[in-house]
């Protein structure tokens, strides 16, 4: 899979405005080593940097075009962009700040990853992150469906998130025994989006990425029309051509001793 910088940018301010609500509660005065897991175009990653401008700071993605896009936008050179998967990363130094915006959801298996984060802290370092949670909601089951009802169904399936964030409780019955102060929660975000088929727009730059990647250019176009058509009918424009888009999103902020 490939990533769209300019794609997933396309609401930039809607996405970024979790990550900023989840760094104004990050309890850490003077970090001496950040790292961001899953920096993606690295605007997060900057305002890391800004909120520290004493820290060592790095970013981390698996995307080529998405570490590309940082490094241009770094213009004062205070990160260090780096290729790496936010499941394995390692540091080769404790750090104070694991940070993790809208990362954490592609990949499995979340307990060993958060225990294998915790291990790479410093004493009084903290877990940070921030996951969307919509995938109960027709802004999710609509592609689920298009995926199911279609031709391509054996080869997407695979690649369809599919409920990978755990319930809230898990993780706090996770983290608590292991940590000092742990604080999770979750907001949703009444987004207010518009333009043409804005819902779909927004979730081509995210969820759909893995299976337009599998699809042939006549496939892609049918699958998006029908994903179209069932994003329409679940959240239609108002007569202002306003589409409210609610969406969840889960918090964890959980700190060592």
């Amino acid at each position: 899979m490939t990533w769209d910088p300019q794609q997933y940018l396309a609401y930039g301010d809607l996405r970024l405005r979790p990550g900023l609500d989840l760094l104004a509660r990050v309890p850490l005065d003077a970090p001496e080593r950040v790292v961001d897991l899953g920096c993606g175009p690295g605007t997060l990653t900057l305002l890391l940097a800004e909120r520290w401008p004493r820290a060592e700071i790095a970013g981390v993605d698996t995307d080529e075009a998405m570490l590309a896009e940082a490094d241009g936008r770094d213009t004062g050179r205070r990160v260090s962009w780096m290729p790496g998967d936010l499941a394995t990363w390692t540091a080769a130094h404790r750090v104070d700040l694991v940070f993790s915006n809208a990362a954490l959801h592609w990949v499995d298996d979340h307990p060993r990853v958060l225990q294998h984060w915790l291990g790479q802290l410093a004493p009084g370092g903290v877990v940070a992150l921030q996951v969307p949670n919509n995938f109960d909601q027709p802004s999710h089951t609509a592609v689920a469906e298009v995926v199911d009802d279609g031709p391509w169904a054996a080869r997407l399936r695979p690649h369809l998130l599919d409920h990978p964030v755990l319930p809230p409780h898990r993780y706090h019955r996770l983290l608590r025994p292991v940590v000092d102060h742990l604080d999770v929660w979750e907001t949703t975000y009444w987004q207010a989006l518009t333009g043409d088929d804005p819902v779909l727009e927004w979730v081509k730059g995210s969820l759909l990425r893995p299976l337009l990647a599998e699809l042939g250019d006549g496939e892609r176009d049918e699958f998006l029309g029908r994903v179209g058509e069932r994003l329409r009918a679940a959240y239609p424009a108002d007569e202002s051509g306003v589409t409210l888009l609610p969406f969840r999103r889960l918090f964890v902020v959980a700190q060592r001793a």
